[in-house]
């Protein structure tokens, strides 16, 4: 944001698509300006230069959010901050929820720099993220178009004579052979709906993977990323998009609790217990480092050492592989700390995260 040769002053922003609920506080936390704006980074750039200079500005994490601090950092020369609003919300100190408290807190945070910070993404990781979570969308439906085909067919009590697993092309020719001619009329017109659904769905899929190939060419932490074992153009698509800089992290164990991989301890007075994994970070990146940690415990001798150990000792499956994808990932941050970033990675944007 523009400077002015006024005190410094502190912008807390509670965004929504239409406006922006602006507060500005001076050093001593006076309130200078607290009104809604227009979503628009002249209006609200004009706004609090009229006040003095901003020190620091911050607004809550939420769609659209990223791209007006994107605006306001690129075109204002300013700083501003993302906040985690699971963190904000807990911090308030009333049931009452509005727009001009809601601003008011997040300038207060800002100024005695309490804010629960987040990552502000560059451009680059948020496309690739929107990238990665088109295709999981994609895949999602995929499978439940599958699923409401094999019910149907269950309905029906249509299978193959033999031992042919599902999907494969064997039980694909029988599906057209023979099952659709077995079914109901208004039921084989349902399941061809089905498989023309799973058709295109299998086809945009495709076509996602070829925009991630491109958006990802040249990328040197996806580079290394394909080169560990077991991890393929997927995982190392995913992992790139949700985690964006590993040197972020100040350590391993802030990069496992940020892709919810550590346990989480329920202890109280004397009883010492876990309660599973931390309820943190992105559901499919915890999928995908569970995914790999299976991969992991069947292919790579040391993994499976490990597996098998966790096994005897009485731990389930999921969490032998929890205890793997924790361990995995910890060794990953070491690994990756040499790893030159993008160019797109630098500048103000990249803030360090408190974990």
């Amino acid at each position: 944001m523009q400077q002015d040769s006024r005190g410094d002053v502190y912008v807390g922003m509670d965004y929504h698509k239409d406006n922006v609920q602006v507060c500005v506080l001076d050093a001593a936390g006076k309130v200078l300006l607290n009104r809604s704006l227009p979503n628009d980074r002249r209006t609200i750039t004009s706004a609090v230069a009229a006040t003095g200079m901003p020190r620091r500005a911050a607004m809550e994490a939420c769609g659209g959010a990223a791209h007006l601090a994107q605006e306001l950092v690129d075109h204002e020369q300013g700083s501003v901050e993302l906040a985690h609003p699971g963190y904000v919300n807990r911090m308030k100190q009333s049931p009452d929820k509005t727009d001009f408290s809601d601003a008011r807190l997040l300038a207060d945070l800002t100024r005695v720099g309490y804010l629960p910070r987040v990552w502000l993404a560059p451009p680059y990781l948020r496309e690739l993220r929107s990238l990665v979570r088109y295709r999981q969308q994609q895949v999602n439906y995929r499978r439940s178009v599958k699923l409401r085909l094999l019910a149907l067919l269950r309905e029906h009590r249509l299978r193959p004579g033999g031992p042919i697993r599902a999907w494969t092309r064997l039980w694909l020719r029988w599906l057209h052979e023979e099952g659709l001619a077995r079914l109901p009329e208004s039921c084989r017109w349902i399941l061809k709906r089905h498989l023309r659904a799973l058709m295109q769905s299998t086809e945009e899929v495709d076509a996602a993977e070829e925009r991630l190939r491109k958006h990802t060419h040249g990328d040197p932490v996806v580079e290394r990323l394909l080169g560990e074992p077991c991890v393929g153009e997927v995982t190392a698509w995913v992992l790139r998009a949700e985690i964006g800089r590993f040197d972020r992290f100040s350590r391993p164990k802030a990069l496992s609790r940020f892709c919810g991989l550590s346990p989480w301890n329920a202890s109280s007075g004397q009883r010492q217990a876990d309660a599973g994994l931390i309820k943190a970070g992105s559901n499919l990146l915890r999928a995908t480092l569970i995914e790999l940690a299976h991969r992991l415990g069947r292919c790579e001798p040391h993994w499976i050492e490990m597996n098998h150990r966790l096994r005897e000792a009485g731990k389930s499956g999921s969490v032998a592989a929890a205890a793997v994808a924790n361990r995995w990932v910890r060794g990953l941050w070491h690994r990756m700390q040499e790893i030159p970033m993008m160019a797109e990675d630098g500048g103000e944007l990249v803030s360090p995260v408190g974990a």
